[in-house]
């Protein structure tokens, strides 16, 4: 998780969503304690583009991890160009 806090990336399940489809993701950090329904179709579709998938404890830690003052069930570190 530390290439989260220093790495480009997006954050929340809307922008994750977006950078999955556009092919913009490196690696996909969803919260083991984030809504099945949330996150399912993003796990589904990383599994499908071989995008590695790294489990985080909480919603909270994922938030603080990324920088940010909310909760959040996803983020993504973004390739770098």
């Amino acid at each position: 998780m530390h290439r989260l806090q220093q790495g480009s990336k997006v954050v929340g399940s809307k922008q994750t969503s977006k950078a999955l489809e556009q092919g913009l993701v490196d690696i996909l950090y969803v919260a083991k304690d984030a809504q099945p329904k949330q996150v399912s179709h993003l796990i589904d579709k990383a599994e499908d583009l071989h995008i590695p998938i790294v489990y985080v404890g909480t919603m909270d830690e994922l938030g603080k991890a990324c920088d940010v003052e909310v909760k959040t069930a996803t983020a993504a570190l973004i390739v770098n160009n």
